[in-house]
């Protein structure tokens, strides 16, 4: 079994239901990222995780231990768990006294405390703070004391809601920068909500896409940003070219996909008649004065509809038919003279067109 481990968990607003059939795997000392837009649910799922809530149905494991079950201490098992909300949530005293407190809590003697605050201080990069009141520091410096505080309980599991939403980007290098060093000298988990899909990509040994209250795709961040397995999940990370169809025709692991009268041919099992969503990588596409002669399966002719030079590369949106937008560098754009209203070609190869069965959300 996973280190945290979610089974089945759901989550209602009354009968509104917020969070389905969530079943999530999390190893010790993983740095888990969970994004998705506003609203997918996110904060609902930490909360959960943070033994904060109550789910409306499945179960939460920890370290093999049903947090879940009626009869299990629930505030032991928090102890094990921190959490570090999207706005720093500080107390109206010095830094220290904010740092200290679940020590204070916990019942440590005050030699104790002094040196392990001290210590804390100094790795969170806060040592000349310890008597400033923490009411009076940026946004950056609060996050900093909040994660500090979160921190010095030694926590197994360190949950963070959006850490570095409003920061500028200094205090957002210095939070990352300590998540990742809590995590390699601690084995520390980490399980972080972010709608920034690029600090999903710097942090996450492992990321799961929240899409409407479901988990649409979880896996290496990798696997997610180049081959999303749900159109959603395409769209939230920023594919273009995504557009709805249907499999014509069928055979030996090729297809033919409709859309707007015209047969773009992919890679895919998909049957005859099935509705599919496809999308194209605009740096797949290649443009052409004539129709290439090559390997491309696909050379469709169009017209310009705009062109768009930005430094190096130059995107070029299309009408085929449909609207393409395709990605050239601006040399190739200038041997071309491509201009708005030019005639021109673009050659897709199968392999390039990604075809993913229809799926309608259930919430």
């Amino acid at each position: 079994m996973a280190f945290l481990q979610t089974v089945n968990l759901e989550q209602r607003a009354g009968s509104k239901p917020l969070l389905k059939s969530i079943n999530l795997k999390i190893d010790k000392g993983e740095v888990f990222v969970i994004i998705g837009p506003t609203g997918a649910g996110k904060t609902t799922l930490l909360r959960l995780l943070d033994l904060l809530d109550r789910p409306y149905a499945g179960d939460i494991y920890l370290d093999g231990i049903k947090a879940t079950d009626a009869g299990v201490n629930v505030m032991e098992v928090r102890r094990r768990l921190s959490m570090v909300f999207q706005k720093p949530v500080v107390f109206n005293n010095s830094v220290f006294e904010n740092v200290a407190y679940p020590l204070r809590v916990r019942g440590l003697d005050n030699r104790s405390i002094t040196s392990r605050v001290e210590g804390m201080l100094e790795v969170s990069g806060l040592s000349g703070y310890a008597k400033r009141k923490a009411k009076t520091l940026s946004g950056g410096e609060a996050q900093r004391v909040a994660l500090a505080r979160a921190m010095i309980a030694e926590p197994q599991v360190l949950f963070m809601d959006e850490p570095t939403a409003n920061l500028d980007p200094a205090s957002v290098k210095a939070i990352e920068s300590l998540i990742v060093e809590f995590n390699r000298s601690n084995n520390l988990t980490v399980v972080i909500t972010t709608h920034d899909m690029q600090q999903g990509w710097r942090l996450a040994h492992r990321a799961g896409v929240l899409m409407q209250g479901e988990l649409v795709q979880a896996g290496q961040p990798g696997e997610i940003f180049n081959a999303p397995r749900d159109i959603r999940v395409a769209g939230f990370v920023g594919i273009k070219n995504i557009m709805r169809g249907v499999i014509a025709w069928s055979r030996t692991g090729m297809a033919g996909v409709e859309i707007n009268d015209r047969i773009i041919e992919a890679v895919s099992e998909l049957p005859a008649g099935a509705d599919v969503d496809i999308y194209i990588r605009p740096e797949e596409i290649v443009l052409s004065l004539q129709g290439l002669q090559g390997s491309a399966r696909n050379t469709l002719a169009g017209r310009v509809k705009s062109v768009r030079v930005e430094g190096p590369l130059c995107t070029a949106m299309l009408d085929c038919g449909f609207t393409l937008e395709a990605l050239v560098t601006a040399r190739s754009a200038e041997e071309m003279a491509l201009s708005e209203g030019q005639e021109i070609y673009a050659s897709i190869k199968a392999t390039a067109v990604k075809v993913l069965p229809v799926v309608e959300s259930s919430i």
